[in-house]
């Protein structure tokens, strides 16, 4: 790079990210010990944030050195109180979040939990009502609930004798405790009834392998490929293209993802699914990113290709196998979110997509993980904590510019999870895949399905394990780290 360029980049980035705490004056100090995580979380959120130019109090004019900021940083003695101070209205920013831990966080963010194995929906127990039920979406294998007597569409109520409500589920289900007993009930017209049965469940750090199921279900002339597919996990990117590999072995003539467990995950790999899914449009536009007026700028003078994401043709070194699908069938829920809702987006100029099943949860952003360092990234972290936060900080877009989905993508064709009547999953008849087949057979009636619900949904598993709907880069974009060293 020129000298003069580079000068002049450098002093661009400048001019528009560190205004209010760079042009300090002589006598500034720098933070105390005792606010430092908090000025991490200003100057993070000052420069990456969405919506900072909505937000006053992180605007670059707001405050005139580092000794004015620092005393509005110690009206905050607790980091997590800044961070939901500067947060827009919650019903715009749904999804950031900020860790004590950033090893917890950077687990979650692969499927590494504190995990006794069992997934599963939590719905209310009758309109109204403050009681919940819980019903058992899928047994992680290798868990300890794979090792007890507890399956895919049974039914609890209480933990340890004390039943489930809107204000406890949270300490019963995802507290400190590792070891806890379901009791478990029954559905009898309609009503929720104890069984008097119960599960001894013990949590233990659990690795989720995101490829649930992966077969082939012949019908008639058609070889219907299906995967479950619940995380979009980078570090099982090389397993889901060898499971790709796999159908293509098999001679698939058509493809059903099943999404509708899948909040999301890494940006990178969902370009990397869609990739697999069809292999004819390598080096073309499967998503485009767009951040605050500040980053957008700098980016718009120095480097605009580098927010965009492309479809690939390769892993690292290692050739994708792509089954150059024209038709794609994917089943979502309430729950299919983020990198999940991403895909469905991203394919749709390109390829047919035919939803089935629920509508999705609308999380048409995406993030960055910020560390306390220079660049706030990995490299030169604060040894001091392990603070770390999950900011939304880009909208994402497909290749014709629509991502206004943030009331979720409807399906082709609606149909909710029926509780009573969830089926085993990768079977022809389990209801959703059945419905997907029969529209790929033509065998389904071609009218929308009516949705049905045998309990009004209120959360899940991932989402209150910590797990939260995610569409997240490995790191911020490579310009703007540089920039900042």
């Amino acid at each position: 790079m020129k000298p003069i360029f580079k000068y002049f980049l450098l002093v661009v980035f400048a001019a528009i990210v560190f205004v209010s705490c760079q042009n300090e004056d002589q006598d500034d100090v720098a933070p105390p010990m005792n606010i430092e995580v908090q000025n991490f979380v200003w100057k993070g959120l000052n420069l990456y944030y969405l919506w900072q130019a909505d937000v006053p109090n992180l605007s670059d004019t707001k405050f005139k050195n580092q000794a004015e900021l620092n005393s509005f940083l110690s009206g905050y003695p607790k980091p997590e109180d800044l961070f939901e101070s500067l947060r827009v209205d919650k019903t715009i920013d749904r999804f950031s979040w900020i860790v004590d831990d950033y090893l917890e966080l950077e687990g979650q963010l692969q499927g590494t939990t504190n995990n006794n194995g069992v997934e599963f929906g939590l719905s209310l127990k009758a309109s109204g009502s403050t009681d919940v039920v819980g019903w058992v979406r899928y047994i992680i294998p290798n868990s300890d609930a794979s090792t007890k007597n507890i399956k895919r569409g049974d039914i609890f109520y209480a933990v340890n004798g004390t039943q489930l409500t809107t204000s406890n589920y949270q300490s019963l289900l995802f507290g400190s405790n590792n070891d806890y007993t379901l009791n478990m009930a029954d559905i009898s017209a309609g009503a929720i009834v104890p069984n008097g049965k119960t599960v001894a469940l013990t949590k233990t750090v659990l690795d989720e392998n995101p490829i649930l199921v992966n077969t082939v279900i012949t019908s008639g002339a058609k070889k219907i490929g299906y995967l479950m597919y619940n995380g979009f996990y980078s570090n099982y990117d090389n397993k889901l293209n060898d499971a790709f590999g796999t159908l293509k072995t098999q001679g698939i003539t058509d493809l059903v993802l099943d999404l509708r467990y899948n909040g999301g995950g890494s940006v990178q790999t969902a370009a990397r699914l869609a990739s697999m899914i069809t292999g004819s449009y390598t080096g073309q536009v499967f998503a485009k990113q767009q951040w605050n007026a500040k980053i957008e700028s700098y980016y718009a003078a120095n480097d605009p290709e580098s927010l965009k994401n492309y479809f690939v043709d390769k892993i690292g070194t290692t050739p994708i196998n792509s089954l150059n699908m024209t038709k794609v069938y994917i089943l979502t829920s309430k729950n299919t979110a983020s990198a999940s809702e991403l895909v469905i987006n991203g394919l749709k100029p390109y390829i047919n997509v035919v939803q089935i099943g629920d509508v999705t949860v609308g999380k048409n952003v995406g993030s960055v993980t910020l560390y306390d360092s220079p660049t706030f990234g990995k490299d030169k972290r604060n040894p001091n904590h392990r603070y770390a936060m999950q900011p939304l900080t880009l909208k994402i877009v497909n290749k014709d510019g629509f991502g206004d989905y943030q009331s979720g993508l409807t399906p082709t064709f609606q149909k909710a999870e029926s509780v009573s009547n969830l089926g085993v999953l990768g079977t022809s008849t389990e209801p959703l895949l059945n419905l997907a087949i029969g529209k790929i057979t033509g065998t389904a009636k071609i009218s929308k399905s009516t949705p049905e619900m045998d309990f009004e949904f209120f959360s899940d598993s991932k989402s209150a394990n910590g797990m939260r709907n995610q569409m997240y880069l490995e790191k911020a974009p490579e310009g703007l780290m540089k920039a900042l060293e």
